[in-house]
């Protein structure tokens, strides 16, 4: 589905990630470490909104190095950003239509399919996502990703600042998303172990370098804390 193959990115001169390669199959495929470790870094990377300084990237099959987030969008992946994942001076229903702006099936079916994993927010239609609440939001960004029927779909920490209510149902609805829809998952976040609980493999970042990939059954926690703590 997607590959990295020794990708090195960054800010301006710093040099954040060092070269890391990796595969995604058909999976959720879970990136972990500490703040600071390069998770942020390597979901914008990957989805073009930070140029590579060295390396190459290949999406189903096709090396897409050079195209643009757009084209990527074009493609079937999806990028949920950490913060700022709304437009918040329109409504919950524009931010979704303009998700509807990518993708062949028709608007009107794949909102329902949305409403139909986040129930909470056909009652906010017309409502400035703005004014919704973090997990509100939440689900308003993972929607509109969703409404570009993607194949890949990236999600930097999204549950990054919800209350406790909201963390348990997001990541049951990540794990229904790829069940159900048949759509890879790219999860980068700190809480290690409800990620576990929904990842198919871990990748460990520890200072933009690649500490482990393994399994997620097959991942020793001693090993796992090790990767946080350098």
């Amino acid at each position: 589905m997607f590959e990295a193959s020794g990708i090195t990115s960054g800010y301006g001169e710093v040099v954040v990630l060092k070269g890391l390669d990796f595969k995604v199959e058909h999976e959720i495929f879970a990136i972990l470490g500490a703040n600071g470790a390069g998770k942020s870094t390597l979901m914008k990377t990957a989805s073009k909104l930070l140029p590579l300084m060295s390396g190459r990237l290949r999406f189903k099959g096709e090396d897409v190095t050079g195209c643009t987030p757009y084209q990527l969008a074009a493609r079937g992946l999806s990028y949920v950003a950490q913060e700022e994942n709304v437009f918040p001076n329109l409504t919950v229903k524009e931010n979704l239509q303009i998700g509807g702006l990518v993708g062949k099936r028709p608007v009107e079916e794949r909102m329902s399919e949305v409403f139909e994993l986040f129930p909470d927010i056909r009652e906010r239609l017309e409502q400035r996502a703005g004014t919704l609440s973090g997990g509100e939001s939440q689900m308003v960004a993972v929607g509109r990703a969703l409404m570009q029927d993607p194949d890949l779909l990236l999600l930097d920490e999204p549950t990054a600042g919800l209350s406790p209510k909201y963390v348990d149902g997001l990541f049951n609805r990540i794990r229904e998303i790829h069940e159900t829809r048949s759509v890879s998952i790219v999860l980068a976040e700190q809480n290690a172990v409800k990620t576990m609980a929904i990842a198919d493999r871990v990748m460990v970042l520890s200072l933009g370098e690649t500490f482990l990939i393994e399994n997620t059954k097959d991942v020793d926690l001693e090993e796992l804390t090790r990767g946080y703590r350098i």
